[in-house]
């Protein structure tokens, strides 16, 4: 494995966030070489001090440690497909978003070619790079993060999840699944209150205490999930906390009541299989019920797909 410590950088990939990951190199006085399909998009850091690469395959050449900040997984075969035979030696720190088994593909495509890899998650927006606001994960190769940390550490606070490659990833997209459902709750509030006239401003004014209160249920939440036990005394109970009025009252007022509908979707199935009486954590079963059939259903698919190739 090679020592980034004081090697340069390859980035891959000058978008928004390439380029912010690129200049806090270049800010913090490492060696940066430059590759975007667009390579007007290099102009501005070629000015600041950063090569840009004349093509994919001088890019990878320049530099043992390659950063890829690409468009998606495809995107990462596209680039690299045609040269990972000159990649061998190397190591790649993937900073592009893909889905945990996205992840494990490409360390394993890496593996195969001789490169070592590293897969990151970032946790900010590209305004944060460079602050201690912002936060990497990274999980796969401990020996490439810790040997990467000179350079991991110019741009976040650095966590390392573990040596599945796909574990940077599966957090990153829980955690983000959380904020966009919270996101989601809010704008149908918004509608909700919109309705009657009340604007999304005076909402936000009025939600955002309450709802920044309720995000201290997590922990409890957690708790009772993680102990097993749903019928603890004090919660709310799964009929106490049914939420077809809310339901109904947003239809009365015109406005579609997908995203509390799914929520009460799964209140509905636990009370309907006789848990009416435990709190309302215990529909993280419902939700690790589906997860367990898709698993099982995969596994199916994967054994078909054996039994075709074997004939």
């Amino acid at each position: 494995m090679t020592d980034p410590q004081g090697a340069g950088v390859t980035v891959l990939g000058l978008g928004a966030m390439g380029s912010a990951l690129a200049t806090t190199l270049l800010d913090a006085g490492h060696a940066v070489t430059v590759w975007n399909r667009t390579s007007a998009r290099a102009v501005d850091l070629s000015a600041r001090g950063a090569q840009a690469a004349s093509s994919i395959g001088a890019a990878v050449a320049a530099n043992p440690l390659i950063v890829a900040c690409l468009l998606d997984h495809a995107s990462v075969h596209e680039t690299l497909d045609p040269v990972i035979a000159g990649m061998r030696g190397s190591t790649l720190v993937n900073l592009t978003t893909t889905t945990p088994n996205e992840a494990r593909e490409l360390a394993t495509w890496a593996a195969g070619h001789g490169v070592d890899h590293l897969d990151g998650a970032i946790m900010a927006t590209p305004p944060m790079i460079g602050t201690p606001e912002a936060s990497i994960l990274y999980s796969g190769s401990r020996d490439v993060f810790d040997a990467s940390r000179p350079v991991l550490d110019r741009w976040a606070t650095s966590t390392y999840d573990g040596a599945d490659a796909g574990l940077a990833s599966l957090v990153d997209l829980a955690m983000l699944s959380g904020m966009y459902s919270m996101f989601a709750g809010f704008l149908h509030g918004a509608a909700m209150a919109g309705s009657v006239g009340i604007s999304a401003t005076e909402f936000a004014a009025r939600a955002t205490p309450f709802l920044s209160a309720m995000t201290d249920g997590f922990e409890h939440f957690a708790g009772v999930i993680d102990g097993g036990d749903y019928a603890v005394p004090g919660q709310q109970s799964l009929d106490f906390s049914d939420l077809s009025h809310i339901v109904r009252a947003s239809e009365e007022q015109g406005v579609r009541p997908t995203t509390i509908a799914a929520v009460q979707e799964l209140i509905s199935e636990q009370i309907a299989d006789g848990h009416g009486a435990e709190g309302f954590a215990r529909i993280y079963e419902s939700l690790r019920a589906e997860r367990t059939a898709k698993t099982g259903q995969t596994h199916q698919d994967d054994n078909s797909d054996e039994l075709e190739v074997a004939r």
